[in-house]
């Protein structure tokens, strides 16, 4: 347990509407009297009766992490570096995952010269789970890769099946082959006929257009 004030801000620059904090030692966090306005993280200390303050954090070198990633919902850890005033520095925060209720930080501890580290329990800790709408064909595309899938095997099952079975080669191995032949002839019918109705529309409209009055 480290005595002291820890002040912290995880995704921006700490901001203090009152009583910002008095210190020595904040030349990489604003200056003394600007303390905390340019660094995400701060601990006061009081050393022979003063205030000293030391930079945990700078919003640039926050790094996001999962705490476990066997279980992602389990929270995350921000890790915050000193920056150059204080290299040896660092605070990591751990939020875990709590939806409806907010605790902490409870407690500071200090490991080497001048990493903290602290614990709170907060919704942000939570894994969402984004959905993939807009991504996709959708229920068209499954739809669309079904019927492909059946007609696929309708041609492969019958090919084998005549094949095997009855005997037929060549093109004629193909199920109703007849039909599958035809197919391009009856849509090239069916383009001409409404290019017709339409383009002949047209073209009537327009010799009615131009014709002469007697």
């Amino acid at each position: 347990m480290v005595s002291g004030c820890l002040l912290h801000q995880l995704c921006d620059m700490l901001i203090f509407n009152h009583d910002s904090p008095r210190c020595v030692g904040c030349q990489d966090c604003g200056g003394p009297s600007h303390c905390g306005t340019s660094c995400s993280a701060l601990l006061s200390e009081n050393v022979r009766g003063y205030d000293v303050c030391s930079s945990l954090g700078h919003p640039s070198s926050s790094k996001v992490d999962i705490i476990d990633k066997e279980d992602p919902g389990k929270g995350v850890i921000v890790k915050m570096l000193g920056g150059s005033g204080n290299p040896n520095c660092s605070l990591s925060v751990s939020v875990i995952c709590q939806k409806y209720k907010v605790d902490g930080p409870l407690t500071l501890t200090k490991s080497g010269v001048c990493h903290y580290a602290t614990e709170m329990r907060h919704p942000s800790g939570c894994a969402v789970a984004i959905s993939g709408h807009g991504s996709g064909w959708g229920w068209f595309g499954t739809l669309l890769i079904i019927i492909l899938c059946l007609f696929g095997a309708y041609l492969l099952g019958g090919s084998l099946y005549r094949y095997f079975s009855l005997g037929i080669r060549g093109i004629e191995v193909i199920p109703n082959s007849d039909f599958w032949v035809t197919v391009p002839h009856r849509i090239q019918s069916c383009f001409g006929s409404l290019f017709q109705r339409f383009g002949g529309s047209s073209h009537g409209h327009q010799q009615a257009s131009y014709s002469r009055v007697n």
